[in-house]
């Protein structure tokens, strides 16, 4: 049986070697992106070089109109679609002193209405299937650096657990919090390093870590509301 599935974000980082690994499994691709449409053209020719379809869909989920049609425009070119990955997301710092009305808005837009409307639209259009929000371990505690961001990620957990209580039995929702795992604009490897000493696993850990916890919650039709912490322990801290 044909299947796909689509990752918002896709183009690079995780959702990339998301994107990779899955179609390694058998499944066509629809790869969302909004600022990275040169990386995710030349994925979708890897993507295409592994045997399996693949088509680049461009859209602005900060904007809800633009949001709102992702899903229809998917299901057009593959209506054999039953994965849905919520992995694009706005990392920002910013305390709550320092927070604007427009920041506050364009963070909960994209890392939180976005994945709550296209897991709606997913469940409508196709009635069945898998969504796997892509959440972050910092959740668990509260990081007020990042205030907005964090709040998001905290909303996208418990939506997480309230939509499959609402969407089962023919969809199930699950989420994976990655922790220490790939260096960004204030944090680079060596920061990671020194940070990860500290957990109860003592490392840093590695996409593939985070790619497996995916595919895990993909294969197992007997999980539904969980979140998997894929964090080296840093949530029990």
């Amino acid at each position: 049986m044909k299947k796909a599935a689509l990752i918002t974000g896709g183009a690079v980082r995780i959702g990339k070697a998301v994107a990779l690994a899955l179609a390694e499994r058998g499944y066509d691709i629809a790869l969302h992106c909004r600022n990275s449409e040169k990386q995710a053209v030349r994925l979708a020719g890897a993507v295409r070089r592994a045997g399996r379809d693949c088509e680049v869909f461009c859209c602005d989920l900060s904007d809800p109109a633009a949001a709102l049609e992702l899903v229809p425009a998917v299901r057009r070119r593959f209506p054999h679609c039953r994965l849905l990955i919520n992995n694009a997301s706005v990392f920002e710092r910013g305390t709550l002193r320092d927070l604007s009305p427009s920041s506050w808005r364009r963070i909960m837009a994209v890392n939180l209405d976005a994945p709550v409307f296209l897991t709606r639209a997913f469940a409508a259009a196709f009635r069945r299937g898998h969504v796997v929000n892509l959440c972050d371990a910092k959740a668990a505690a509260n990081f007020t650096s990042h205030f907005a961001y964090t709040m998001s990620k905290k909303a996208l957990l418990d939506f997480t657990a309230m939509s499959a209580a609402g969407l089962g039995p023919a969809v199930r929702v699950n989420a994976v919090a990655p922790g220490l795992i790939l260096p960004s604009r204030e944090f680079g490897t060596r920061d990671l390093v020194r940070l990860s000493a500290g957990l109860p696993l003592g490392r840093k850990g590695t996409v593939s870590d985070v790619v497996s916890a995916v595919l895990f919650l993909e294969d197992n039709p007997y999980i539904t509301g969980q979140t998997v912490y894929v964090d080296g322990g840093m949530h029990l801290l």
